[in-house]
């Protein structure tokens, strides 16, 4: 007896953090046990996923076309916001717009009796060279697969578990979805997902966490001809801080990244400068080694400020965290990819090819993954020719194939009688996440 007692113990321990369909037993919940007659039943509701998204493809283009064609920076996509959510509610969604955050949404279709699987969006652009990673094609991606697992469930009048469709805005350094965790948007949600335009396919990117930085050294003005020596020169600071950090990367590990920019130099050059500004952004593979990394670029920032005789003053802002990609879940979506004819690289050294993203925090709420996708272009993202190449016609079959392996893993999750699925997913995002 003392085994099975264990036994239940572990079951209960799973599904702590994110209730499941019933308190009883896991398998049935409520759902049913699969029979020979409904699996051919879900047979055709993967099938009607798919055709949902064939038959919607010229709308679903228009809609990532008009997000491409106006560009909005992070918190002001508003034009965005309106086009997905009018776009979700004739759909027959329950909209829920100005979520949280003015312009996140959050869409659901289903029942609360059973599994909550979520696809997100994403949708704002960089400054001056608009869409140059694809944010218009993430929309698409995630309202198609939204729109496809939606279909499928409508045709048991959706009593076999809940879609959400997660609008989620500044992505570009303004961590949107760290707003919405921690309004607590994602409680209720089992697994979260996203697909992201690349120049190349790999379905479990490791992108690296991230710290964003504001560095202020205060001087003292002077007549920088008649009397510098009574001056402090802050731009000095800046720049000597600037070299510091620079001549530091030689001793940095490979997956470490250092980069920023001054951002206030001073305002004439007859004035020795008392105010200068830089903006930096601190990388590394995990939340330990940034630490380490923070602490040696802190070192430069106070040489600096030693050596100048100004006061360094300087302050942490968004917080991304590496992404924990599901494994599990990682193994049924690539298994959904390859049947749509999604061919993946099995090149290593892509899986590292990733700046940061606020997904990384998702991860550490509920199982998620973030696969990468090739558009069809060989330049990289934040360029002007990923821009055109994120508007462009070729884009659109690789988005639309993303949305529905996406789609497809969604309703494998969904499926009753697939209750080990979920279970899996779980056990291991408790053990290499929650429990590290």
């Amino acid at each position: 007896m003392l085994w099975k007692l264990q036994f239940s113990r572990a079951v209960v321990q799973l599904f702590w953090r994110k209730p499941l369909v019933c308190k009883t037993h896991i398998s049935t919940c409520g759902r049913g046990i699969m029979t020979s007659s409904n699996v051919d039943d879900w047979q055709s509701r993967y099938n009607v996923a798919k055709q949902k998204i064939d038959s919607s493809a010229a709308e679903l283009h228009q809609l990532s076309q008009a997000i491409w064609a106006k560009p909005e920076l992070n918190y002001n996509e508003h034009f965005a916001h309106k086009t997905l959510t009018d776009f979700l509610e004739k759909e027959g969604f329950k909209v829920e717009r100005n979520f949280v955050v003015d312009t996140a949404f959050r869409a659901t279709y289903g029942s609360d009796d059973g599994l909550n699987v979520c696809v997100i969006c994403e949708y704002d652009a960089l400054p001056d060279i608009g869409h140059a990673c694809g944010h218009n094609l993430i929309a698409e991606s995630g309202i198609a697969a939204g729109i496809a697992v939606k279909a499928a469930l409508e045709l048991n009048g959706g009593k076999d578990g809940k879609v959400t469709v997660m609008g989620t805005p500044a992505e570009e350094g303004g961590a949107g979805k760290v707003k919405l965790i921690k309004a607590k948007a994602f409680d209720g949600i089992h697994v979260a997902m996203m697909v992201h335009p690349k120049p190349f396919t790999v379905s479990a990117p490791t992108p690296l966490a991230l710290q964003t930085m504001a560095i202020t050294y205060t001087g003292k003005p002077a007549h920088a001809a008649a009397y510098p020596w009574e001056g402090l020169n802050a731009l000095d600071a800046a720049v000597m801080c600037y070299n510091a950090i620079s001549v530091l990367r030689q001793q940095m590990k490979p997956r470490w990244r250092v980069h920023g920019v001054i951002s206030n130099g001073g305002q004439d050059p007859a004035i020795i400068p008392e105010v200068t500004e830089l903006q930096y952004y601190l990388r590394a593979p995990n939340k330990l080694e940034l630490e380490e990394l923070k602490t040696k670029v802190e070192d430069c920032i106070k040489g600096a400020a030693t050596i100048s005789g100004c006061k360094a003053n300087y302050e942490y802002k968004i917080d991304y965290l590496d992404l924990k990609p599901n494994s599990k879940l990682v193994e049924v979506y690539e298994k959904n990819g390859e049947l749509v004819g999604i061919k993946f690289s099995q090149d290593e050294r892509l899986k590292t090819l990733m700046g940061s993203t606020d997904m990384g925090n998702v991860s550490y709420e509920v199982p998620s993954i973030h696969p990468l996708y090739d558009i069809n272009t060989v330049h990289p993202n934040h360029t002007r020719e990923f821009t055109e190449a994120s508007g462009a016609p070729e884009a659109q079959k690789p988005t639309l194939d993303q949305a529905k392996a996406m789609a497809l893993t969604a309703l494998d999750i969904l499926k009753p009688g697939n209750e080990q699925l979920i279970q899996s997913i779980q056990a291991e995002f408790e053990e290499s996440v929650l429990k590290k």
